[in-house]
């Protein structure tokens, strides 16, 4: 089945001649066709370009021309993204029809790689949504029952990549909305580390938060993906210079050496449920086996590093977005108009003192925990799934609760502005896809992709070989 390989395989099976780039593209659309109305997690398809550029994918081959790392791999990306002369509604109703007249940069990094791009992916209005609720262009789904939140704000990254629509996608991620759909998905998301990939052509929330990542099914994919996007943009004069290493030469062998932090504070209080806890143990378990050595880390106050990355937020958000939160209030969701004025209450005070403490901050987490460990190991998020109904918490009084809850394990590192991965750890109580995080110091994703791929060595697998269908989520449930 087409559909059910990995981005590698793919890329590897069109390069040896076994499939031929269109017949990908159209196993991708086919799926795409299926999958639609049960996870709308597509704002749009381009499949005449798509066809068309497997045709010329096909002929470049078959002129022998020099094929590049994604030759001919079909991929979408988050509708945030800019395209030149596409739509890209960054799922709002006030960008309903708007065309860019640049294309980001890390799409055409892809797309000359060989990579041919299907369209459009749902998302959370504007980024700002951490389960994949749309008023404006409908709720995105979980994959493996759609009755269930995909997570956000890249919830069509994460529904799209789980339910074998393409091989991989963009997000990004401000607070954890990479690390929340691949969790709630089943899917490897990173959130490299700040300024690693340039930012250029896309919409962005915080200026001073934002980054971009993949979301693919396993590290290697991910690993292939972040070595054609990482590295200095001119375009984007606050991308790091930073040298890319090899992401997928960094995979492969055991862990012997390196050590794994386990926080012994904030990440298992009350509140975390109970399967998450047993699977972050079976997790933690098989890195053992893979040779790694466990050590207990006490983290630095996790709640003032996310007070301050949450105002950080919303004060650039809102200076984003001022003139439109004034002249088309009614074009908001009530829960996106919300957040946004949030940004609009704190003094600039605060704000500064949130972003001058900021670089003091990062210091002080890399010392007490990198000091002691290689990679921290944490939740990605503290529960299981949820259903679409059960979080349409819109403005209510339960928003701030549910939200601080929902981002507890992710937000403080986007603060940080240190790498973080969320791999699948297996499935809960509800059957549906539980995550880990692993956290790395500055610029070393290479060295979380390698634990990650290690863990995925040692559990065969876990998720890849499965298809997210009803019968599977009822016989791992059972």
């Amino acid at each position: 089945m087409i559909v059910g390989r990995t981005l590698v395989q793919t890329a590897d099976a069109i390069a040896s001649g076994e499939v031929s780039a269109r017949e990908v593209v159209a196993a991708c659309l086919a799926q795409i066709e299926t999958q639609q109305p049960r996870l709308n997690c597509f704002i749009s398809v381009d499949a005449d370009d798509a066809l068309a550029a497997a045709d010329a994918a096909d002929a470049a081959q078959a002129r022998g021309d020099r094929l590049g790392a994604l030759h001919g791999v079909p991929l979408a990306h988050k509708d945030l993204f800019y395209r030149a002369g596409k739509v890209a509604t960054c799922a709002s109703e006030i960008r309903r029809g708007w065309k860019a007249d640049v294309t980001a940069t890390a799409i055409a990094r892809l797309e000359a790689a060989g990579a041919i791009t299907l369209g459009g992916l749902n998302m959370a209005e504007f980024a700002i949504g951490p389960t994949g609720h749309n008023p404006h262009w409908g709720h995105c789904r979980n994959p493996w029952d759609p009755d269930y939140i995909s997570g956000g704000s890249s919830s069509g990254s994460g529904a799209a990549v789980g339910g074998r629509c393409i091989f991989g996608a963009l997000g990004s991620d401000t607070g954890g909305s990479i690390r929340l759909p691949a969790n709630f998905c089943g899917v490897v998301g990173l959130k490299p580390t700040q300024t690693r990939i340039s930012r250029y052509g896309a919409m962005p929330v915080s200026f001073s938060l934002d980054c971009f990542g993949p979301l693919a099914r396993t590290p290697r994919d991910v690993a292939r993906l972040m070595q054609i996007i990482a590295g200095h943009d001119a375009q984007d004069p606050t991308s790091s210079r930073q040298p890319v290493p090899n992401y997928e030469a960094a995979l492969g062998g055991d862990l012997k050496g390196v050590r794994v932090g386990v926080p012994v504070n904030y990440f298992y209080d009350p509140g975390i449920d109970a399967d998450v806890e047993r699977l972050m143990r079976h997790s933690l378990d098989a890195l053992v086996a893979a040779g790694a050595t466990l050590v207990e880390v006490k983290v630095p106050d996790q709640k003032r590093l996310i007070d301050f990355g949450t105002m950080v937020t919303f004060v650039e958000a809102a200076v984003v977005h001022k003139q439109w939160m004034h002249e088309r209030p009614q074009d908001y969701s009530a829960q996106g108009l919300a957040r946004l004025e949030l940004g609009l209450g704190y003094p600039a005070t605060a704000y500064l003192e949130a972003l001058h403490l900021r670089p003091v901050l990062a210091a002080e987490f890399i010392d007490q925990v990198f000091g002691i460990c290689d990679v921290l190991h944490t939740p990605t998020s503290p529960f299981a799934p949820k259903t679409v109904e059960e979080t349409d918490v819109g403005a209510s009084a339960d928003l701030v609760t549910f939200l601080n809850n929902i981002g507890r394990c992710t937000r403080a590192f986007s603060y940080l502005g240190l790498p973080a991965l969320s791999v699948p750890a297996g499935f809960g109580d509800n059957g549906l896809p539980v995550g880990f995080q692993l956290v790395g110091r500055p610029f070393d994703e290479a060295g979380l992709l390698r634990v990650a791929q290690a863990y995925e060595d040692s559990v065969g697998g876990l998720l890849n070989n499965e298809t997210p269908d009803r019968a599977r989520r009822d016989r791992v449930a059972a």
